[in-house]
């Protein structure tokens, strides 16, 4: 090998190891209202940057327990406001990191035998003498499940279908539950019901956002990453045009620009 060929080799070699280098693999704690979305926001961020994204789903709040417990996420994105800022409260997110990305809706889900039901009766199908399971996020530690409760207080419905309510780790096992017939109806995410899975096996009717607090999806990064270039990247991401596009897609809404809104005294 000549002197030059030698010297074109390691140059490309640099090259190679310097894009290593520069690539990191990120792991997101995401709200189960993610779980379609996010495959589509991870691609497309993983090949614009070629930084790689492992996404864990689950309840906010249980991943809020974690990352008090050192769990070693990098980002958490959660279904509500209310876990990153008490995570900031906390000092154990990256100052100045919190912002609002999108925010969710609630539907209520049924097997399509259930779609005419749903259409002319709206919250009121919940009372139909064949359901007799209802299914939600647990409202312990799911913003879902919590917003689900208050829709049913404001319909006046709460109190007649509290026994037959059925509660789900997250909402991604709520939509899982009516999708597989344990469980008759459901209030779930409004980005599950328009995944392809659901669209295919289900119809919703949509809960009139009045009815239940905002759903507006928090991002941290988290103090403890390793990778916090990466991780910037990944939140400035999450409000970039080509995000936004992906988000629509999924039912979100997106928030007005500008830092997350202070939580009211």
């Amino acid at each position: 090998m000549t002197a030059r060929r030698r010297i074109f080799v390691v140059a490309l070699l640099l090259v190679f190891l310097a894009g290593a280098a520069c690539a990191d693999d990120l792991t997101v704690a995401a709200a189960a209202d993610l779980n379609f979305a996010l495959r589509d926001l991870a691609a497309d961020f993983q090949a614009r940057t070629e930084h790689r994204v492992s996404v864990v789903y689950g309840s906010s709040g249980n991943f809020f327990a974690q990352i008090q417990n050192g769990a070693p996420f990098d980002v958490f994105l959660s279904a509500d406001l209310s876990y990153p800022r008490q995570l900031e409260q906390l000092g154990l997110i990256e100052p100045g990191s919190l912002k609002v990305y999108a925010i969710g809706k609630l539907v209520l889900w049924g097997p399509k035998t259930s779609q005419s039901d749903l259409q002319a009766l709206g919250m009121k199908a919940l009372l139909a003498p064949g359901v007799q399971q209802i299914a939600i996020a647990n409202p312990r530690h799911a913003p879902y499940g919590r917003a689900a409760v208050a829709a049913l207080q404001h319909a006046g419905l709460y109190d007649r279908v509290k026994p037959e309510l059925v509660y789900a780790e997250n909402i991604a096992q709520a939509a899982h539950f009516i999708e597989s017939g344990n469980a008759d109806l459901g209030l779930i995410a409004l980005s599950i019901a328009l995944s392809p899975e659901m669209q295919s096996k289900g119809a919703y009717w949509t809960v009139p956002e009045g009815w239940y607090p905002p759903l507006e999806q928090g991002a941290v990064i988290l103090k403890r990453t390793r990778h916090l270039a990466a991780a910037r990247a990944f939140v400035d991401y999450l409000k970039s045009p080509a995000a936004a596009a992906i988000l629509k897609r999924y039912g979100f809404s997106l928030p007005a620009t500008g830092p997350a809104p202070k939580e009211a005294p």
